[in-house]
């Protein structure tokens, strides 16, 4: 199923000079990319961002990390995108991601675990349009 997924390069990764090798992980897995910008979100976009676990004890930890510093967001598409990218971003938790995965490759902790990546359809679809318009999408289908 060709399908669309949101990706954030984290504030940690991003920092540490990994916004490239963690496209080119997608790119290699033959995810296209279709738009990308790299931003510094505001506490108001975050919270936005994250109010689906505003009630959760790590919310603020979460939203203060999220705008430390400039994140990568990025749109990918595929066949099977959501599932792919989860896969390739590993585990929550570096420490229990698999080897090989972006998270325990570039992870450094559960909070600086280097990359966010929807969970299903229609989530990727209410996220992809939290950070980029229609008109902000390439189409590879319909270029060629």
């Amino acid at each position: 199923m060709h399908e669309r997924t949101l990706s954030i390069v984290k504030p940690d990764a991003v920092e540490n000079g990994h916004a490239a090798a963690i496209l080119a992980r997608y790119e290699k897995a033959g995810l296209k990319l279709v738009a990308a910008r790299f931003l510094r979100l505001s506490r108001a976009q975050a919270e936005a961002f994250y109010a689906v676990h505003r009630e959760r004890p790590f919310f603020n930890d979460l939203c203060s990390y999220m705008v430390s510093g400039p994140v990568l967001a990025s749109v990918l598409e595929g066949d099977n995108a959501i599932g792919k990218h989860r896969e390739l971003m590993g585990a929550t938790d570096p420490k229990n991601a698999a080897a090989q995965t972006i998270r325990k490759d570039f992870g450094e902790s559960i909070e600086r675990n280097a990359v966010h990546g929807s969970d299903g359809k229609e989530t990727a679809q209410v996220e992809i349009a939290h950070f980029f318009a229609a008109i902000d999408l390439h189409d590879y289908r319909r270029a060629k």
